[in-house]
């Protein structure tokens, strides 16, 4: 039997003053309260998504959404989401933006693939959002099969 390497012991106060753990938990609460009352459904999110001055965020990867994205939605994968492409994407911290992830839809696992729940995209991108400074931020809530859907599906164009 093999036995598993130790761990390197527990170095305490390694300061990064660019990473902030403690501040990221805060945030995160107080996102969780924002995000409460701001889960659309499928009607609520088609109907907002038409009015003027709304951005369809998907953060999922690049290779992801050219496979199937929602019609019109704007592609910034949650790696890159940073102060100067949230400002190039977003330049407006009161514009209204929608969100939906992976676990929004069945069915389609190639472009959908499901992550746990714990870890949904979802919650990621608008805490992240939310971190930044953003609060027009709304999610659509349920799960929805693409083929089904009210909302309009598109592949990117194959680059050549």
């Amino acid at each position: 039997m093999t036995a598993t390497p130790a761990a390197p012991p527990a170095v305490p106060g390694i300061a990064n003053p660019n990473i902030d753990m403690d501040g990221h938990l805060k945030l995160a609460q107080e996102a969780a309260k924002h995000r409460a009352s701001r889960r659309l459904t499928e009607e609520q999110f088609l109907k907002m998504s038409q009015e003027e001055g709304t951005l369809v965020l998907d953060a999922r990867s690049k290779e992801k959404y050219d496979l199937l994205h929602i019609k019109g939605a704007v592609n910034l994968s949650f790696p890159d989401i940073t102060i100067e492409s949230l400002k190039k994407t977003i330049p407006d911290k009161n514009t209204r933006v929608l969100i939906y992830c992976n676990n929004n839809f069945m069915n389609a696992e190639a472009p959908f693939p499901s992550k746990a729940p714990v870890a949904s995209l979802n919650i990621s991108t608008y805490i992240s959002l939310y971190s930044y400074g953003y609060r027009n931020i709304y999610e659509l809530g349920p799960r929805l099969d693409p083929a089904k859907s009210k909302l309009v599906f598109e592949s990117s164009p194959k680059v050549q």
